[in-house]
């Protein structure tokens, strides 16, 4: 994340703790579709991760007075969505496998072989094969720009383990690749 980005959105969250109403809307609007994709990431369904970053906006807002150190806003609103994305997977997790299973079966049966589908398309499958963990870790990595430190703190977890999830999940993206002949 660009160091400019992070000064702004600290300036708006010290003018969000003054009761500033339009800092709140702007910081709303900088945020929210970041808040929507790392919800999304966590739970693959749109209308829910839209639900999810609302009610993390909520959560955002009452808590925005506790945040003693407002370069953090990012990291810390990241942490929130992730935390509710996470907890509604866990209450909803038979229903998404029974969902999935559904999904994987239909499409067996009405799609045409891999070869012909985008590189793109191939990549989402192949990374949607990782787990919830190595996922959410390579989105934030590769999509959202944070450093491992960062994303550490976003996910609540040492450094050491961030590496690890993120060299496993490319070690695992490779032989997935490479299994479906687009690797060396």
């Amino acid at each position: 994340m660009r160091y400019s980005n992070k000064v702004f959105d600290a300036l708006l969250v010290l003018q969000c703790q003054s009761g500033n109403e339009r800092a709140i809307s702007l910081l709303v609007k900088r945020w929210h579709i970041k808040l929507c994709k790392q919800a999304y990431w966590c739970t693959n369904d749109i209308e829910v991760s839209k639900d999810i970053a609302q009610d993390s906006w909520s959560t955002i807002f009452l808590k925005i007075n506790n945040l003693k150190d407002p370069d953090c806003f990012g990291s810390w609103a990241l942490t929130i969505v992730t935390r509710k994305a996470l907890d509604w997977y866990r209450k909803h997790s038979k229903e998404v496998a029974f969902y999935n299973e559904y999904k994987h079966q239909f499409k067996e049966k009405n799609t045409a072989i891999i070869e012909e589908e985008s590189i793109y398309k191939v990549l989402k499958h192949s990374i949607r094969a990782l787990s919830q963990e190595q996922q959410i870790v390579l989105n934030l990595f590769y999509l959202e720009d944070y450093s491992i430190k960062e994303i550490g703190e976003i996910i609540q977890v040492p450094a050491g383990t961030v590496k690890s999830r993120l060299f496993k999940a490319r070690e695992k993206l490779k032989l997935i690749l490479k299994n479906k002949n687009y690797g060396q």
